[in-house]
């Protein structure tokens, strides 16, 4: 389970050309982001700032990991196995970095436990000029502070998905990794799984006729969610710094420590953000990456789970509209025969029963359709009646994913899931909620001004940060 890290504790300065991080022992602690943000938008235009430079072809990439929960464990030991060297561990629950070296010494044997320093204030990492990049493995609401700031204090960053919680904030990590010339990647592993790529150049080939609709799912089984009673934060753990920009309540422990926090707006933008843009995105992959889409359209709420303490919907269905083509996102949390691919399918010549999978897209030709499972699902492409024409088994895509990272980390080219690649996805994410949230409306959107047709929705583009939290203006 992810988990964040404590609050800011540096502030940006230009000297002699280079920015540095000097600490401010005099401000009060929430207050150095305010300033090093604001600071930062005036060297934001350097690029390669801070840190090393160039990598030899050879030499192992300094790392940190930011948010010690299970996926930052499971990033942290893919990017080592790829041929990182970890050097810091940061969490705002200092017991959990103990817990990831664990996991490190059992599944990354080379893990050295004395040489990994430990923090529960993330900006300590940005103020060391040996660490090369970072990985942010926190709640939603903690994307996007470290990555800009990453990017900014000259790390490359590896940002788990959905990389922002709002659109506003994807924008300014685009600027942040332009300006900068910083590697972005989101933690959308498909774009690199092989059997993908073979999906798209099968599609390429013109066979499945003329595209016209295509239905991405993710369609989860589930239960209602209880938030419990209120209670008082472990000992170590700073509750107020967790909280970070979102607004002040009261501590409940199945937020933190429960993935509740992917039940409320304030950190994430649900199941939709959280597992659904993996297949959201992939097909956008196969379908070429369109672009941004100029309508959406929204049906569905609590209906499953009407009195629970959730604030996400657990059936919503979303309809987007683009030249010539219209891609319908649906999502469930209740039928209980619903089911992700097994890592038993994922890791052998196998495919899914696709009507009860989860997490599968579906792709209408004229001529042929193609269903398409994500992590190692493998594809199958049909005509009527019932008949297999092409098909591929799958494998899961971390391993590659990681490996591209490091690598772009080297040689500086655009990783698979660049963060400006990934812009349209989590776009079309907030999208939907958004639509839900003002009603379940049909909005119509403006791909060049980022703007909707209806002032009530424009007022969810952008996140309100807890005062004095703030990102750099966008443009």
């Amino acid at each position: 389970m992810p988990a964040c890290f404590a609050g800011p504790r540096f502030f940006l300065t230009s000297g002699g050309g280079r920015p540095t991080l000097r600490g401010m022992k005099s401000m009060p602690r929430r207050q150095f982001l305010k300033h090093s943000l604001k600071a930062s938008a005036g060297v934001a235009a350097l690029s390669g700032v801070g840190g090393r430079q160039v990598l030899g072809a050879n030499e192992k990439p300094q790392v940190a990991l930011i948010g010690c929960g299970g996926r930052g464990d499971y990033d942290a030991r893919g990017i080592v196995a790829a041929g990182a060297r970890l050097a810091w561990l940061c969490d705002v629950a200092p017991d959990r970095c103990g817990k990831t070296v664990r996991f490190l010494e059992r599944f990354a044997p080379d893990t050295k436990a004395s040489a990994i320093r430990r923090t529960t204030h993330w900006e300590r990492v940005l103020e060391d000029p040996s660490v090369d990049a970072i990985i942010v493995a926190t709640p939603d609401h903690w994307h996007a502070l470290p990555t800009v700031a990453g990017a900014l204090a000259g790390k490359d960053v590896y940002v788990e998905k959905p990389h922002s919680l709002d659109i506003h904030e994807s924008q300014v990590m685009m600027q942040a990794a332009e300006r900068t010339g910083r590697i972005i990647q989101v933690g959308t592993q498909n774009r690199s799984g092989a059997y993908n790529h073979r999906a798209l150049e099968y599609l390429r080939s013109g066979k499945l006729g003329p595209i016209h609709l295509v239905k991405v799912y993710n369609l989860k089984n589930g239960k209602p969610y209880h938030l419990g009673n209120p209670g008082t934060p472990p000992a170590g753990f700073d509750w107020d710094a967790w909280l970070g920009p979102a607004p002040k309540r009261p501590f409940y422990q199945s937020i933190p420590f429960g993935h509740g926090w992917l039940r409320f707006w304030d950190f994430s933008s649900g199941e939709l953000g959280g597992d659904g843009i993996h297949q959201l995105d992939l097909a956008l992959m196969l379908l070429g990456d369109p672009g941004l889409p100029r309508s959406v359209s929204a049906a569905g709420g609590k209906l499953a789970h009407p009195d629970d303490d959730s604030e996400m919907p657990d059936l919503l269905v979303t309809s987007f509209e683009f030249d010539g083509l219209v891609l319908t996102f649906e999502h469930s949390n209740y039928p209980k025969y619903m089911t992700k691919t097994t890592t038993t399918i994922r890791k052998n010549d196998k495919f899914p029963f696709w009507l009860h999978n989860s997490t599968r897209i579906e792709i209408y030709g004229a001529e042929q359709m193609m269903v398409v499972g994500r992590h190692g699902g493998g594809w199958q492409a049909t005509i009527y009646p019932w008949e297999v024409v092409a098909q591929e088994y799958g494998r899961p895509c971390d391993d590659e994913h990681y490996a591209d990272f490091l690598e772009c980390v080297k040689t500086r080219k655009r990783p698979n899931a660049d963060v400006r690649t990934l812009h349209p996805a989590v776009c079309m994410v907030h999208m939907a909620n958004i639509a839900h949230r003002v009603g379940n409306r049909k909005l119509w959107f403006d791909a060049k001004t980022q703007r909707f047709d209806e002032p009530k929705a424009n007022e969810l583009l952008s996140y309100r940060y807890r005062a004095p939290y703030a990102l750099p203006k966008a443009g």
